[in-house]
């Protein structure tokens, strides 16, 4: 229990005070979650491409999995990066380490109370897509901004008490290397596209023509 607090409290350690309601996932997807599943949620992703080809019954239960992964982990990551903006200007502000002992003190009983509930009915596979998707709006790794705000000790201790839970905090977001980071974008695309999801630009660019055509071309070199 301490390490999934110690856990949830670095991991969004760049929130400022400002409250912001995380909307509900109310998604449903069209097959149902076993047992197994609920207690077993992780799942090893095939090479899997997302084209006008019509995926099979299995290929398709699990890209609507990572989906429900996405729509659920993707608003705190968005809260995230603006949080990062306002925490950053919060800093600017205050002159003395002892403000900004206080100004963390805050912050600190501001997530307790407000996050960790939430944050805690996360599952493993959750987290690592969330992990993932805070470096993709932020341009940092969860442990490079838990080194920057706090000390590489700690960020130290928080990536090993993580990855107890299998998730990396030093896990990048490479659509173009990874097969389920490009499908992870294909669902934030379509999602924005259909207005399920704010667009909140990511940190760096990404080309999804480009992107998607890359892996076509990958793809028919396998084949």
């Amino acid at each position: 229990m301490k390490l999934i607090k110690f856990f949830i409290f670095f991991l969004f350690s760049i929130f400022s005070i400002n409250a912001q309601v995380i909307p509900q996932d109310t998604t449903k997807i069209d097959f149902e979650l076993d047992e197994n599943y609920i207690l077993n949620d992780t799942i090893q992703l095939p090479e899997i491409l997302v084209s006008k080809e019509k995926m099979d019954p299995e290929a398709r239960k699990q890209f609507l999995i990572l989906q429900n992964r996405v729509y659920v982990t993707y608003p705190y990551a968005k809260l995230a990066s603006e949080r990062l903006v306002n925490l950053n200007k919060g800093m600017s502000n205050l002159k003395t380490n002892r403000e900004k002992k206080k100004y963390f003190s805050i912050i600190e009983n501001y997530l307790n109370n407000e996050f960790e509930a939430k944050l805690k009915k996360l599952s493993r596979s959750q987290g690592r897509i969330l992990v993932k998707l805070i470096h993709r709006q932020t341009g940092s790794t969860t442990f490079a901004l838990v080194k920057s705000l706090k000390s590489g000790w700690k960020a130290f201790w928080s990536n090993t008490a993580a990855s107890m839970f299998d998730i990396n905090l030093k896990t990048k977001y490479s659509p173009y290397d990874i097969n389920e980071d490009y499908l992870i974008e294909t669902i934030l695309v379509r999602a924005f596209e259909s207005g399920r999801l704010q667009n909140q630009k990511p940190a760096f660019i990404i080309d999804y023509e480009n992107l998607n055509e890359s892996w076509l071309s990958k793809a028919q070199k396998t084949n």
